[in-house]
C-alpha cells in the first residue's frame, strides 16, 4: 500500500498504526525513574509506539554507552556524531536502576561506537555482569552492534551469557547500503551466525518492511536468516522518525505479515513476531522461554 500524503505534507497513515497513548501506573513510575536518573531508553529515542505496552509488563530497553552514535543509518532517529566519553560507571548505575524500576527482563542496546579500540564491549560485558549481580532476578536480551565483524568483541558477549543475544538485519541485501551505510548484509549474517556456533542458546534478528523491498526479497533475506541457524526473528513496519529521514516507501498490511510469519514458521523460527507495529523488542520477555 502506498503512503498517502496529507494537504501539510505528513504522511497518513493507515487505521492499523493507529496506537492509544501510554497510560497505567506502572508506565508513569518507569517513566517518572527514567528521567529522574536521566536513563537513555531506545524506548524514548526509537518513539516505539509499544512503550506503553512493554513497561506496564516490566519490560524495558536500555541504550549504553551514550546517546550519539557514530554511524549515520538512514533509517535511525538516534542522533550522529562525535560520541562522549565513556563512563565507566555506567554498567552500576544501569544495573542499579533496573533493580530499582522492579524490571523483569531487561533489553540492552547501544549505539555503535566505532570510535574505541573496543568499539564499546567492555562496557557491554561489564553492564551484564554488573545486572547479574545486583538485579539476579532479571533476564536479558543483548541487542549488539556488528563490532565490525570483530570475534573478539563477540567473544566477549557470549562470555557474559545474556540469554538472548540479537544482531538486527534490519532490511533486505539490496537496500543495506542505502538504509545501513556503514554496515554489510553478509557481515550481519556472520555475526548472527558465528555466535550460534559458538553454543549461544538463543539468537535473534529483526527487520523493518517499508523501504521499497520487494516481496520475493523479503523472502529472500527470512531464508537467509534462517541458514544463519537464528532462533527468534521479528518483522515490523519502517516509520519515518523525521523528515530527513528515509521516506516510507509503502506500508505493509497486516495480511502481508501474516504471510511472512507463515513462511518464517515453516522454516522452524523457535519464536516470530510479524505484524506493523512489532520492534525488535517487542514481546522481548517471551522470547527466553
Amino acid at each position: 500500500m502506498e503512503p498517502v500524503i496529507k494537504e501539510d505534507g505528513r504522511v497518513q497513515k493507515p487505521q492499523w498504526l493507529r496506537v492509544k497513548l501510554p497510560t497505567g501506573q506502572k508506565h508513569r513510575e518507569l517513566r517518572g525513574l527514567v528521567d529522574k536518573y536521566k536513563l537513555n531508553t531506545i524506548c524514548q529515542s526509537g518513539s516505539c509506539p509499544n512503550m506503553g505496552e512493554c513497561w506496564g509488563e516490566g519490560t524495558a530497553t536500555f541504550m549504553i554507552l551514550g546517546n550519539i552514535c557514530t554511524r549515520s543509518c538512514g533509517f535511525c532517529g538516534v542522533k550522529t556524531g562525535r560520541p562522549d566519553q565513556v563512563d565507566w560507571e555506567e554498567p552500576e548505575k544501569v544495573a542499579r536502576s533496573i533493580k530499582l524500576m522492579k524490571i523483569k527482563h531487561a533489553v540492552l542496546t547501544s549505539v555503535d561506537r566505532d570510535d574505541l579500540k573496543d568499539m564499546g564491549s567492555i562496557i557491554w560485558a561489564e553492564t551484564i555482569g554488573a545486572v547479574r549481580r545486583i538485579s539476579p532476578g532479571t533476564t536479558m536480551e543483548t541487542l549488539i552492534p556488528d563490532f565490525q565483524g570483530n570475534t573478539k568483541m563477540l567473544d566477549r558477549i557470549l562470555e557474559a551469557a545474556p540469554e538472548v543475544i540479537s544482531h538486527n538485519m534490519e532490511t533486505v541485501k539490496r537496500l543495506t547500503r542505502e538504509v545501513r551505510i556503514q554496515a554489510k548484509y553478509e557481515r550481519s549474517l556472520e555475526v548472527l551466525r558465528y555466535l550460534k556456533d559458538q553454543g549461544q542458546p538463543r539468537t535473534k534478528t529483526g527487520l523493518m518492511l517499508g523501504l521499497g523491498e520487494t516481496h520475493e526479497e523479503v523472502f529472500e533475506t527470512i531464508q537467509d536468516i534462517a541458514d544463519a541457524k537464528v532462533d527468534i526473528i521479528t518483522i515490523g513496519q519502517y516509520l519515518q522518525p523525521t523528515k530527513k529521514h528515509l521516506p516510507v516507501r509503502s506500508f505493509i498490511t497486516p495480511e502481508q505479515f501474516k504471510e511472512y510469519e507463515d513462511f518464517a514458521r515453516s522454516l522452524g523460527f523457535r519464536h516470530v513476531e510479524s505484524g506493523p507495529l512489532v520492534r525488535s523488542s517487542y514481546h522481548a520477555e517471551k522470547h527466553i522461554h
